[in-house]
């Protein structure tokens, strides 16, 4: 939609302001012409979000306050890196790796004895306390403590992990499940 002529007097007409919020906020005259460059582009490609007969000024301010908070954030996370040495170091996995480990996990967890998976599913993956699955169960809270530590040890063996290792967590075979319906 394009910006009817009145939208863009009364922002020729806020640029004065912008700019004096924009500094007090970046105390940093480029910056802050930054900001409000941003804002003004961001103001004209979502004109028809703007409710005529509101306060432009507010809604204009506003843009350009959780613009700058976005930029703060961003920044936090951000390290700077001008000869590369952070990022020559950085590697990840290929991911499908993660796809055959789950397929792997599956493959597992259906192996399972039934009272197994099922005390995985209670315990690990839906997050019921050894108290409810009992109660869902109907045995004894150390049974079910019981049938979780065979059930682990056996998952683990059928994966081929050492004992510290954990096997991709139920709750990745649950989700995958039920993005896959």
């Amino acid at each position: 939609m394009k910006a009817p002529a009145a939208f863009k007097a009364e922002l020729i007409e806020l640029l004065p302001s912008l700019r004096a919020f924009a500094r007090s906020l970046a105390r940093n005259p480029a910056q802050a012409d930054d900001l409000v460059q941003d804002t003004l582009v961001k103001a004209l490609a979502n004109v028809d979000r703007f409710e005529q007969g509101t306060n432009l000024r507010a809604w204009l301010f506003t843009i350009l306050r959780n613009h700058y908070y976005s930029q703060l954030r961003k920044a936090k996370r951000e390290v700077e890196d001008v000869e590369g040495r952070f990022a020559a170091r950085l590697a990840s996995r290929p991911e499908q790796d993660g796809s055959v480990d789950l397929e792997d996990f599956k493959v597992a967890f259906a192996r399972l004895a039934p009272d197994h998976r099922e005390v995985l599913t209670l315990v690990g993956a839906s997050g019921c306390s050894y108290e409810e699955a009992a109660e869902i169960c109907g045995c004894a809270v150390g049974t079910i403590k019981s049938r979780v530590n065979r059930a682990r040890k056996k998952l683990t063996g059928l994966l081929g992990l050492d004992e510290g290792e954990a096997p991709i967590p139920a709750e990745a075979l649950l989700m995958q499940d039920s993005a896959s319906v």
